[in-house]
């Protein structure tokens, strides 16, 4: 167990998890359901790194020049836990891609990773979905990464979403009836097993009761995945 907030019986208490959450600096949204989700359980300290739009490109940059500059700081402070809190940086050149970047964070850095990408992926095998809709704030290029891993999962894409925004800024300002009046209208005639909600500035962890009662679907998000990933961890 990485650590416990309670004393048992007269062993003295553990101290909190240390989670680093590496977002990009316009990212609004992340910190706020990390801090509501663990409370006391962890001390989420945030790391951001610049970020100058939602393209490709710009993200390629962030991950070649922002990203090591932040690791070098982040290895310093000793965490438990690292989160690399960008799916659509992590899902630019599949699955590999994002494997391979968090090792290079676990060994630079000396700390178990967990990636949106990956967890992602370890939450939607435990729905027995077969085809999921993908749903994004993206434009088409990020939208297509991401649902490209999905299918590199092993799913069938049902349905592939982007609603065209480029600025962060501009994603996390985006309102949840927003974004579940988005899905529930790219969800119209569609057969799907599931629904994955992708970016970690979308406040899409609100959408998930009331889509799942409307859809009769799992309804998953960036967020909510990797969520789950930290509460197994800080379980074992």
């Amino acid at each position: 167990m990485f650590g416990e907030t309670e004393a048992r019986g007269d062993r003295p208490p553990r101290r909190r998890l240390r989670i680093a959450l590496i977002v990009p600096d316009s990212n609004t949204v992340m910190e706020p359901d990390f801090h509501r989700a663990l409370g006391s359980r962890a001390t989420v300290s945030t790391w951001r790194i610049h970020l100058e739009s939602v393209t490709r490109t710009a993200e390629e940059r962030m991950l070649a020049e922002e990203l090591p500059r932040c690791l070098s700081h982040i290895q310093s402070t000793r965490p438990d836990l690292v989160v690399f809190g960008c799916t659509s940086a992590g899902a630019l050149d599949g699955l590999a891609h994002d494997e391979a970047m968090k090792r290079d964070i676990s060994e630079r850095v000396g700390a178990e990773v967990v990636s949106v990408v990956g967890s992602m992926v370890s939450q939607l095998a435990g729905t027995a979905a077969g085809s999921v809709a993908v749903f994004t704030p993206y434009g088409p290029e990020l939208t297509e990464s991401v649902a490209e891993c999905v299918s590199e999962a092993g799913y069938e894409l049902a349905t592939t979403r982007g609603m065209g925004i480029l600025d962060n800024c501009e994603i996390g300002a985006v309102e949840p009836a927003d974004i579940a009046d988005f899905v529930r209208s790219g969800m119209r005639g569609v057969s799907a097993d599931a629904v994955f909600l992708s970016c970690t500035n979308w406040r899409a962890i609100e959408t998930i009761g009331p889509l799942t009662a409307t859809l009769g679907l799992p309804v998953l998000s960036s967020n909510q995945v990797t969520l789950a990933s930290v509460e197994r961890l800080i379980a074992s």
